[in-house]
C-alpha cells in the first residue's frame, strides 16, 4: 500500500533537496489541505542553520503562491456556483470581509481559517494583487515569528543561537 510513499519521501528528502522540498510543503500547506509547513522549515534549519533567511523567504513564497491558488479557486467557484442564501453567521463573515477588503488577507496565516479566507477573498472578487500583498506580509511575519519561537524553545537546534 505504501510502496509509492517511500520513493516519494526519498525524492523530497530535506538534506538533498532542502529548499525545493520546503517550497512544496509550504505551497501544499497553504491550500485547503490540512498540512503544516513549520515542521519542514524547522527540520531544514536544523540540518542547514545557515539557510535561515533563504528558508523563510522560500517558505513565504510557497505559502503565498498556495494562498493565490486558494484565491483563484474561490474566484472560480463564484463563477460556477449560483448565489444562495447563507446563514446569519456566513452573512456576517462576508460582510466583515467586504468591509475589510484585501486587508483581511493579512490573516491568511491563521490555522484553520486562513486558507479558506483566501478562497473567500477570491469568491468576493477582491482585488487580486492587494490580496496577494497582504497574504505575503502576513505569511512572512508568521514564518519569522514561528521559526524564532521554535529556535527559542529549542535553542540547541542551530549552532550559535542562544537565548
Amino acid at each position: 500500500m505504501h510502496d509509492w510513499l517511500d520513493p516519494l519521501l526519498a525524492v523530497l528528502a530535506l538534506p538533498k533537496y532542502g529548499l525545493s522540498t520546503l517550497f512544496l510543503a509550504a505551497f501544499v500547506s497553504a491550500t485547503l489541505l490540512p498540512v503544516g509547513s513549520e515542521p519542514a522549515l524547522f527540520g531544514l534549519l536544523k540540518l542547514n542553520p545557515d539557510l535561515f533567511w533563504p528558508a523563510v523567504f522560500v517558505a513565504t513564497a510557497g505559502n503565498t503562491l498556495g494562498g493565490m491558488v486558494d484565491w483563484w479557486m474561490g474566484y472560480g467557484a463564484h463563477q460556477v456556483v449560483d448565489k444562495y442564501h447563507h446563514s446569519k453567521s456566513h452573512v456576517k463573515a462576508i460582510e466583515w470581509l467586504e468591509r475589510l477588503g484585501p486587508k483581511a488577507c493579512l490573516l491568511a496565516w491563521l490555522p484553520i481559517i486562513g486558507d479558506p479566507l483566501c478562497a473567500v477573498a477570491g469568491w468576493l472578487k477582491m482585488s487580486f494583487w492587494p490580496c496577494v500583498g497582504y497574504m505575503l506580509i502576513g505569511k512572512f511575519l508568521r514564518y519569522v515569528t514561528m521559526t524564532a519561537a521554535l529556535l527559542y524553545v529549542f535553542p540547541g537546534a542551530l549552532p550559535g543561537f542562544t537565548r
